[in-house]
């Protein structure tokens, strides 16, 4: 025995390998959501009133012994349940091929309901792309350089997608445009709007069906994105909508732009400050700029003593948000939670905004702000 081993305090050693092999723990049964979400079984699970391992395998045309252990899994993880009194038998006791599963009504709005607003399957779908990953990530910390979003293929865009839209589609129209001075009336009489980040173009679309007078525009560098956004866009059959990528077009400049719109977008840039600064050349002198980001503390002791998330946020930085802030040599890093309200409101203001106001809008991950020009 080692004098190391010697100073160990056992109990504290048991503790601490418990909360490692934690993380493990989540992160197989996060693989398992991906794929209970990939095959359909929570939407199986949803259409019914409980079934067993056999039932949900022939709804999904999928062998019963993967589904008896993918099961398995999801009830030790409390994420469905077992209805162990249908597996009872008189002389052997618990059968688990009888065992009855079933999603409460949470969490089919978590797992299986794509039109709630708590529809979580979004990050899950990118799962996969997220982690491959990894196997850039040694070279990204030994050279400083990381990579964009588009490294994640086109299922990270199709991730991002779902993870957004739901909430956007129930509160966007009726919950946040709103809270800003005048902008639901201007939008309605018809003015110029600009989507930077606009990614597979939820918000962009939504909008644009509610106020058909106005214009918008979406505006992003990934690829995969934009490719999703123009495939709605066709099936839309709107007019009043255009997709840009800023790398084959301008951003527009000399104060044309009425209303600025940024969701989840802003710390994901090489340069934030120089974005911020464009948004301001942009917009007419009554202009608007609605910012949605991260809600960040401004400390790393912030974060860990606030946010029961930030072990996963700054995971997530480190995979894909801030990965992308520093996709080239001269980017800032922002990170996930990189831009605390703090700080935004001093980026707003070098950039020659001269008002900053946090909305009165609960989110469980954002926050919402109108700058004024």
């Amino acid at each position: 025995m080692t004098s190391t081993d010697q100073a160990l305090d056992p109990e504290a050693l048991k503790l601490f390998s418990f909360n490692v092999f934690s993380q493990l723990s989540g992160a197989v049964t996060a693989g398992m959501i991906h794929i209970g979400d990939q095959l359909g079984l929570y939407r199986i699970l949803a259409a019914s009133d409980g079934l067993t391992s056999a039932g949900i395998a022939q709804a999904g045309n999928l062998s019963e012994r993967w589904v008896r252990e993918w099961c398995a899994n999801q009830v030790a993880a409390r994420i469905i349940t077992a209805d162990y009194s249908y597996s009872l038998d008189k002389m052997t006791g618990p059968v688990d091929e009888n065992t009855i599963y079933k999603l409460t009504s949470e969490a089919v709005a978590v797992l299986a309901n794509e039109e709630h607003p708590a529809f979580g399957m979004g990050m899950f779908h990118r799962l996969p792309a997220t982690f491959d990953r990894l196997k850039d990530l040694p070279e990204s910390f030994r050279t400083g350089l990381g990579f964009d979003y588009d490294a994640h293929g086109p299922d990270g865009a199709v991730g991002i997608e779902r993870s957004f839209e739901p909430w956007s589609n129930a509160f966007l129209i009726d919950l946040v445009l709103p809270k800003l001075a005048g902008i639901v009336d201007k939008l309605k009489d018809g003015i110029s709007v600009v989507d930077i980040g606009c990614g597979a173009g939820s918000a962009v679309l939504l909008m644009a069906q509610h106020f058909p007078n106005s214009t918008f525009t979406g505006i992003d560098i990934s690829e995969h994105a934009l490719a999703r956004a123009s495939e709605k866009l066709a099936l839309s059959g709107l007019r009043n909508v255009t997709f840009v990528n800023p790398k084959a077009a301008s951003l527009p400049t000399s104060s044309t732009v009425d209303f600025v719109t940024t969701f989840d977008c802003i710390h994901d840039m090489t340069q934030p400050r120089e974005m911020i600064e464009s948004i301001y050349r942009m917009l007419k002198e009554d202009g608007s700029w609605l910012l949605v980001d991260i809600k960040a503390g401004n400390t790393l002791a912030d974060n860990v003593s606030k946010n029961p998330m930030a072990a996963l946020m700054y995971g997530i930085s480190v995979l894909s948000c801030m990965a992308s802030a520093l996709s080239d040599h001269n980017g800032e890093g922002l990170g996930t939670l990189g831009l605390p309200s703090l700080l935004a409101e001093e980026f707003a203001h070098q950039a020659g905004f001269t008002s900053f106001r946090q909305l009165d809008i609960s989110h469980s991950v954002n926050a919402f702000y109108e700058i004024l020009k």
